[in-house]
């Protein structure tokens, strides 16, 4: 049984649009030559400069929580080998509304930055204008595009930024991890969010400047 069926039978994988996304865009395409051979495997792997493309069974939580649609907007931090970015792009230019959806990819370490372009320029996405790297501290979210539809960062921050908070659209979601749980917070007005923990996963810590 392949990674994407495992996810599906038990559960972790349900919207359609998603497990359309984990079965177009290779989870091989985006690990160093090295470990190619591990790219089924239900485990984090390392990417160098002390960063990992995430397991998918927490990859596919996030997204179910992120709840990503054709047409929008969305903020990838600590976009690390562009995995989750690709998923992101190819949810976000969906045929279903039309697409026209964008995935800004944010990572602090420009070894990595570049190394997740090259991956996520496989699949044409930045050729198209779907996907875009910059390579800053994702702490601070990204003025310049917000405000965003939805914001996922797979790295563990100690907190939620507020930054992120303020450049998130009334109806947004944010999907985080913070410390050892995955938060999913809902933008219900310009100051009132509702928040949900789900604890028990591991990540790396998000670098800041």
């Amino acid at each position: 049984m392949n990674t994407v069926d495992f996810l599906i039978q038990d559960g972790w994988l349900k919207t359609p649009r998603i497990i359309e996304s984990f079965r177009k865009i290779k989870r091989v395409d985006f690990i160093p030559d090295d470990t190619k051979n591990l790219a089924e495997i239900n485990e984090a792997l390392p990417i160098g400069y002390g960063q990992t493309i995430s397991q998918p069974l927490t990859v596919a939580f996030m997204l179910e929580q992120l709840q990503p649609e054709p047409s929008q907007k969305i903020l990838d931090i600590g976009s690390g080998s562009g995995w989750t970015t690709a998923l992101l792009a190819y949810i976000v230019s969906g045929r279903e509304i039309g697409g026209g959806g964008r995935v800004m990819a944010i990572e602090i370490i420009p070894e990595l930055k570049e190394f997740g372009e090259n991956n996520v320029a496989k699949y044409n996405f930045i050729e198209k204008g779907i996907a875009e790297f910059i390579c800053a501290d994702g702490s601070k979210g990204y003025k310049k595009e917000a405000p965003f539809d939805r914001i996922l960062c797979s790295a563990a921050a100690e907190e939620i930024p507020s930054a992120w908070k303020e450049q998130l659209k009334i109806g947004g979601r944010i999907v985080t991890s913070v410390k050892n749980s995955i938060w999913t917070v809902i933008k219900i007005s310009k100051k009132d969010f509702e928040e949900a923990e789900y604890p028990g996963f591991v990540f790396v810590p998000l670098v800041k400047k």
